[in-house]
Formats: structure tokens, sequence, C-alpha cells
């Protein structure tokens, strides 16, 4: 599989039920674990930050339900959350981008704390670019001039105006994370742009209509593998609005007959969603889709077609970085997938525990005793407790900039 991983570290602290996490990730890599074991927010903590990108960061936080929503919730009731991304961009720039949100007598309820960017190029022979910002001011950057700081807003946002930032902010913001609605699938849809989807699919015929043919086709051929007679699909005009049409062989007609999306079952709408989803965009950097994340792509699809699903998967994630949650064992079954690419998700007293398959986990399926499939049935698949413990006694570090700050102050108080 190819390198297409964007997005190569994460680190949390306190975002809905994640206490704290820092894990790497891969090009496809699945979040896998019970019900209500916080897989979900993991996932929105990633498109929290598109969200804030894409809109305004005050939105994404009322479209949570406001800060006391977003920050953990605990006995000792944190007043703050703080997100890190560790990156690597398509030209060969590597870096990070992290910040901190906490509560405020400010009328919005928030503020950002702290904001960094650091960015590296290996290809050009140049200090590094960054900026800091601290409290609503830039603390130090690399610019010779910078646009202004709010301490309600993300600064990434002001500096996507400079050619420096520009490709940080296009990778996190182009990032697609869906929950797919087989009744919005299936609806008479809005024509638009059609360069991303929309996180429930409600503008999938215009996102299908944009598609090069041989990615549409590739889409159609794994579609026919998993909806045998389906003969491909095509997008069709209703007045002001448009829909899917399906051509799908019927016993006994001489020529595939047309069905339009409210005709075709919920687990068929859900695999074409799937498809496009995580083989949209293209290889412009305007249109490339950094990353995409899909929630339980297994609901309504018969466990035969899981097999499929997971080529179209691995075949997405040769150019595109592929986040699943899932609790599927069908999924999991394959004797090939690779088991670092699992992380298991637990509930322990009400606080989300994220990291990689224990060892034990880990040698069963590297010795193909088990698979990943079986060990979920047999509720084995756990994190590693080791890196769990390990994890509670290191403080995570999130901000470059407090560390270079604390060891400056050390080196002050260091007596002569």
């Amino acid at each position: 599989m190819k390198n297409s991983t964007f997005i190569t570290r994460v680190t949390i602290k306190n975002y809905k039920s994640i206490a704290a996490c820092d894990i790497q990730l891969c090009a496809l890599t699945f979040l896998v674990g019970p019900n209500g074991a916080g897989k979900s927010n993991f996932l929105d903590a990633l498109r929290f930050v598109a969200d804030a990108l894409n809109s305004s960061l005050d939105h994404a936080i009322r479209d949570r339900g406001g800060i006391k929503e977003v920050r953990r919730l605990s006995g000792g009731h944190p007043n703050l959350f703080s997100i890190r991304l560790e990156f690597a961009l398509p030209d060969g720039a590597t870096g990070h981008y992290a910040f901190r949100i906490g509560t405020s007598p400010l009328s919005k309820g928030y503020e950002v704390q702290r904001e960094e960017c650091v960015l590296q190029n290996a290809k050009i022979l140049t200090p590094e670019t960054y900026f800091h910002v601290h409290d609503g001011a830039v603390a130090e950057t690399s610019l010779k001039v910078a646009p202004a700081a709010a301490i309600d807003r993300l600064f990434l946002v002001n500096a996507s105006g400079l050619k420096e930032f520009r490709p940080v902010y296009e990778a996190f913001s182009r990032m697609g994370f869906y929950r797919l609605n087989p009744n919005k699938l299936r609806d008479l849809q809005d024509p638009d742009p059609g360069d991303l989807l929309i996180r429930d699919g409600s503008n999938l015929a215009s996102v299908l209509g944009q598609l090069s043919p041989p990615v549409k086709k590739r889409i159609e051929e794994y579609l026919a593998a998993v909806v045998p007679g389906v003969r491909g699909v095509e997008v069709k005009e209703i007045g002001p609005k448009e829909t899917l049409e399906f051509r799908q062989d019927v016993a006994g007609a001489k020529h595939p007959w047309r069905f339009d999306a409210s005709n075709m079952s919920d687990g068929t709408l859900r695999v074409l969603g799937i498809l496009v989803a995580v083989l949209q965009g293209d290889e412009r950097a305007q249109n490339r889709v950094h990353l995409v994340g899909i929630e339980e792509p297994e609901i309504a699809l018969h466990p035969a077609a899981a097999g499929v699903v997971l080529d179209g998967l691995r075949e997405a994630a040769e150019k595109t970085q592929i986040l699943i949650t899932s609790h599927s064992p069908d999924l999991l079954d394959d004797k090939d997938l690779d088991v670092e690419s699992i992380l298991a998700v637990e509930a322990r007293d009400g606080i989300s525990v994220i990291d990689c398959v224990d060892e034990v986990g880990r040698s069963a399926v590297r010795d193909r005793l088990f698979t990943a499939g079986d060990l979920l049935r047999l509720n084995q698949l756990e994190p590693d407790t080791a890196s769990v413990e390990a994890e509670k006694t290191r403080q995570l570090h999130l901000f470059d900039y407090e560390k270079k700050n604390a060891s400056r102050m050390k080196e002050r108080e260091r007596p002569e």
C-alpha cells in the first residue's frame, strides 16, 4: 500500500469522553470497540478541526451543544480541551498543528488559550515556518508580517491567506467525515458544485457527477460485486433537483431496468455512498481529499459483502488516508489485515481508552491463530494496557512553544 498518511499522530486531552490519548495513524486505520466506547468521539475531534476551519470556531462549538458538551465531563470538571495533529503533506513538508480551548467569562463562553503551527520542508533548506499564539496575541512567528489574532477564533484561518500556511489550512479543511443517512441518499437532492461529499450524503448525486470516468467505473465495479445485477448508476435530473438512477438486471428482461434511488435498499445506497466518500477528489491539490472518516460502514451490509468493501477501502487508502469506526467482526476477518492498523477502544469508568491492540492480541493475529474479527467475537480485542499505564504517568506535551519556554525558564533559574 502506498503511504497516503496525512495525519501521522493524534494527541487529545479532555475532549468529550477522551481524557488523554496519544496514538499513531496509518493510511488505513480501524477504530474498533463496543457501542459507547468513544470511537465516534475520536473521529469527532478530527471533524471539529475541519468544522472550525471551514466555518468558524463558534459554529463548531455551538453545533456540538456548546463548550460544556465538548470538554470532558468528569468529577474534576476540566475547563479546557486540547488537540494536536502531526502531519505530512504531499509535497514532503511535515509539521504539527495544535490548539487549546478553555472556558471564558466572555459572552461566547470560550477562548483560544494556545495555538501553534510548525512546518518543516525537507526539500527547501530554510528555517522552519511557525506561529505561536497566546491568549489572542501572536507570541512568536517566523513571518515578517503576521495577520492579527483574536481570542475567539483560530489563527490558522487568518494565516491561510499566506502562502506559507495555505497548504496546511487546505489539507485540514478538506477532510470528510461521514455518517451516511439512506433517507438523504434516497431523497431528491439540490445540485451543488460536488467538490466534497456532505456528511450525511445529501449531495451524493452532485459528487458522483463530478468524478472522473475511471473512478466512476471502479465504483460501479465494486457496487456490482456487492449487489449482483447492478450494471451502473447515473445522475438523473428531475426539474430543479437531481437523483441517482440505477441500471439493474431483471430476470427475463433483455436490457437492464432503470430504478430511481427511491426504489433501492438501504444497503445498496450506503455501499455507494461509502465508495464515493473514499474515492472522491483527485490528484490536483485544490480538489484532493486528504482524509476520510466513516462511521460503521457495515450497517445494513450483508456479512458476505464485507470483504468487497474492505478491498475498496484498501484501494482508496493508496491515495487518501481512511479512518473507519466499527464493531463488526466480519469486516476484520481478513487474514491479511495488518493488526497494526487496528486501534482498540474501551470505556473504563466512563473514560475512553484508545490504543493499539495489546501484545497478546497482536501475536495471535500475526501468528495467524486468530483473525482480528475472531478476537472481537471473543471480546479479546483490547487496548495495550502497558501503553495505557505509561500514558498515565507522563504528561502529554501538545505545544512546543510551552516546552521551549519552560526550558528557557529553567536555564535562567540555574545558579551560576
